[in-house]
C-alpha cells in the first residue's frame, strides 16, 4: 500500500483522538475527523486528511474509512485496535491507540483545530456531537436536505459561508491546492478524481 502524507495525517489524527478523548467509537470519530478536515478548508483551502465525506442521516462519514473500517488496512490496523465494549444493552466500539501520536506531519494550526477539538468533545458522546455536525446551513445539511442527498458528496467548498469576507481567497487557494495535487500525482502516475 502507497502511504502518503495525507494517510499519515488521517492515522496520526486518529490517534490524537484516541489519546485525547474518551468514548472514541466510529460515530464520534468520524465526526471530529469531519469538524477537523471542514474546519481546517475553511480557514485554509485546504482539508487536513483530505477524505471525501459523504452525506449518510446520522451524518457526514469519511467514504474511505468507513469501507475500511470492519478489515483495517495494514497501516491502520498497526495503529489502532477497536476494542468492542458492552454497555447495558448494546455494544460499542472504541478505538485505542496502540502507537503514539507522531505532532510531526501536522502544522501549527492542524494542531490548533486538534487540540481546540479534543478540548471541546473530550467527555462528550456522540449522540451530543449531532447538533454540531448537523446544524442548519452546515455543509451537511446542505447536501442531506431532508434525504435528498442520501450519499451525496459533501464538498468541501460548502464549509465557507458565503457572508465570509475571505470567501474568495479561500476558495483560489483551495484551486490551488487542488492543482498542485493532481500534478503532484501526474508524476506519481497516480489517477485522481
Amino acid at each position: 500500500m502507497l502511504v502518503s502524507r495525507s494517510r499519515e495525517k488521517l492515522i496520526n489524527a486518529i490517534l490524537f483522538f484516541a489519546e485525547r478523548t474518551r468514548a472514541l467509537g466510529k460515530i464520534k470519530l468520524f465526526k471530529l475527523l469531519y469538524l477537523l478536515d471542514f474546519e481546517h478548508f475553511r480557514k485554509t483551502g485546504r482539508p487536513v486528511t483530505g477524505m471525501e465525506y459523504r452525506a449518510w442521516k446520522m451524518g457526514p462519514v469519511p467514504a474511505q474509512l468507513i469501507q475500511e473500517w470492519d478489515c483495517l488496512e495494514p497501516d491502520l490496523a498497526e495503529a489502532i485496535d477497536i476494542r468492542l465494549e458492552r454497555v447495558i444493552d448494546y455494544t460499542r466500539e472504541n478505538v485505542v491507540a496502540k502507537r503514539p501520536f507522531d505532532a510531526a506531519h501536522f502544522t501549527p494550526r492542524e494542531l490548533e483545530i486538534l487540540n481546540g477539538l479534543a478540548l471541546a468533545y473530550a467527555d462528550v458522546m456522540s449522540e451530543r456531537m449531532i447538533d454540531v455536525t448537523h446544524a442548519e446551513n452546515g455543509a451537511w445539511a446542505k447536501v442531506w436536505r431532508d434525504g435528498l442527498g442520501n450519499d451525496e458528496r459533501i464538498e468541501y467548498r460548502l464549509a465557507i459561508s458565503d457572508t465570509d469576507p475571505h470567501r474568495e481567497a479561500i476558495l483560489e487557494a483551495a484551486s490551488e491546492n487542488e492543482a498542485l495535487a493532481r500534478a503532484a500525482a501526474a508524476r506519481a502516475g497516480i489517477s485522481r478524481a
